[in-house]
């Protein structure tokens, strides 16, 4: 790609979508990163989201899914999960770009004056800004690609200065350094009884008005495209029907680049880039993780508590950490999506029977917040396999203070400002902050685990770094009088004595972890935290499969 002792100069790869949202963009951007990784390549994907706001640290799980946090602490789109666990190589704030960030930085450039009086304007000021932002991780010269994908559909307004300064690389960088993909739909007409192109057909067309003619079409479709329907695409979108891909729907996500393997996306990108690699792509230990996956031997039910389960998005990181986790233990994990706010009152022991291993999800605010306490109390009485993720270990926290410990209305400081014990309390520097977005614990902070403790045995180590999103913690004025009752702190910030891990020793499985171990989990390195948890509700669930009392 370069010179010897030359920095590599990258080529850059532009991933659009068209007709309709959510048809995969990320895992087509991601399928295509691990093709290209698996033949020796550096790769990173960069995701450019159209929304006003400066990240989605603000935004209700319900709005945009799950934020996803990188180790140097951006708040980021979930894609970017998508990108860590398929890639196995960490993103930062480079690799996720927003119209809000990028009017800030052009406004705060224009009120420092940098702009020398000029009128600031979409062109060339917005668009240079944008191109600035794609151009930085090229930049560093550890990557031979960059894969960029535009967030929203080609024809949305907010997505019109994305598209403009695509265009405008490719004038500056040349056609052999960027590629551009069009993720499309080809639909079904189940009246009619056949797969329709028109949509593709305008949404090129749509693209091609704003100076992009794609490289690659990528159709997403529920049936196979016939040769014939191929060639009729690339006649009326301008390709070659070698670069008319076919995208079925897969059974898992984890099926896609294999997928895309057979379609020769990745030797049409490579191709089209001008990039000789003859190497094939070693998807092994790929292929060995989706025969696991596809191949159980034991299956269990974890129940997942959380106030957002209706929109699964939300905890996207935690259900795929379960997959991981499953594949290595052989086991299949079905989910069940429990609504903490169902937990609430009345017998809601029954919503719990049956679960192999109780999850209680992170989460913010009061509602739903006595069902989580609730499902914990079922966890620990009845010898369940628990697992509590930030909220969801604080919730064990309150739970264990009340009822065991005997703080009568014991709580967290956020949900009962006037509680008698706040056990769970607001972090002193959290105290005099007023904005809301960017100012919690963010990104990847140390601990140490206590010899001997369940957290030492499933990481192997001591010493650990792990991901957080929060501001409250464990009041650490309590700290002897969990000690005392027997709740551990096996996990401690080394830098400011924060507990960060509480573990029960009569209990077949009980761990609630302040930070969020799920980030990290990919499939090369499933979270080990997931892969105990499963394995705790696998031993859980095997005297009932043989018709035995747990």
């Amino acid at each position: 790609m370069s010179g010897k002792g030359q920095p590599k100069t990258a080529k850059y790869i532009f991933v659009t979508g068209g007709v309709t949202s959510s048809l995969g963009k990320g895992i087509i951007a991601s399928s295509l990163a691990k093709l290209l990784q698996a033949r020796g390549l550096s790769v990173t994907i960069q995701k450019l989201d159209p929304y006003i706001n400066i990240d989605p640290g603000t935004l209700n799980p319900y709005e945009h899914g799950e934020c996803y946090v990188t180790n140097d602490g951006a708040e980021t789109d979930l894609d970017l999960g998508h990108y860590e666990r398929f890639l196995g190589v960490p993103t930062s704030q480079a690799n996720n770009i927003t119209t809000g960030r990028v009017y800030f930085n052009v406004i705060t450039k224009e009120r420092r004056g940098d702009y020398l009086g000029k009128t600031v304007q979409v062109v060339p000021h917005i668009t240079d800004e944008i191109k600035q932002n794609i151009l930085l991780l090229g930049a560093t010269g550890q990557y031979d690609i960059v894969i960029t994908e535009l967030g929203g559909c080609v024809g949305d307004i907010e997505s019109l200065p994305f598209i403009e300064a695509a265009r405008q690389l490719k004038w500056d960088l040349g056609e052999k350094n960027t590629l551009f993909i069009h993720l499309t739909l080809v639909p079904y007409i189940a009246a009619a009884g056949e797969l329709k192109t028109k949509p593709t057909q305008h949404s090129v067309r749509a693209l091609s008005e704003y100076g992009i003619q794609p490289d690659i079409i990528v159709c997403r479709t529920e049936h196979p495209i016939p040769q014939e329907m191929r060639r009729k695409i690339a006649l009326f979108c301008n390709v070659s029907p070698n670069d008319v891909i076919e995208a079925m729907d897969a059974e898992t996500i984890y099926d896609v680049p294999l997928l895309m393997r057979k379609e020769k996306l990745d030797q049409r990108a490579l191709y089209k880039l001008d990039i000789y690699n003859d190497k094939d792509a070693d998807l092994e230990q790929w292929k060995n993780f989706l025969g696991k996956l596809k191949n159980p031997t034991e299956q269990i039910t974890i129940g997942l508590v959380g106030k957002y389960v209706e929109l699964k998005d939300s905890y996207k990181s935690i259900a795929e950490g379960l997959i991981h986790a499953g594949a290595v233990n052989e086991t299949k994990v079905n989910v069940v999506w429990i609504s903490s706010e169902n937990l609430v009152e009345g017998d809601y022991q029954k919503k719990l029977e049956n679960l192999d291993g109780i999850l209680v999800a992170p989460g913010f605010g009061e509602r739903g917040i006595e069902g989580k306490i609730n499902a914990v109390k079922y966890a620990r009485e009845n010898k369940v396999p628990f697992f509590g993720i930030c909220l969801g270990m604080q919730c064990a926290v309150i739970e264990y203070a009340r009822n065991v410990i005997g703080l009568e209305n014991a709580h967290s400081s956020e949900m009962n400002k006037e509680t008698p014990y706040p056990v769970i309390d607001l972090m002193e520097e959290q105290k005099l902050v007023t904005n809301k977005g960017g100012t919690m614990r963010l990104g990847a902070y140390a601990c140490k685990l206590e010899k001997g403790s369940l957290a030492h045995h499933v990481y192997g180590k001591l010493n650990i770094q792990e991901r957080h999103r929060h501001r409250y913690e464990f009041n650490n004025a309590y700290l002897e009088q969990f000690k005392n009752a027997g709740m551990s702190p096996t996990g401690i910030n080394p830098d400011s004595g924060l507990v960060e891990v509480v573990e029960l020793k009569d209990h077949p499985f009980f761990i609630g972890v302040q930070f969020h171990p799920e980030y990290k989990s990919n499939v090369a390195n499933p979270a080990p935290l997931f892969v105990h948890f499963v394995k705790a509700a696998l031993r859980n669930a095997i005297p009932l499969m043989k018709g035995t009392t747990k």
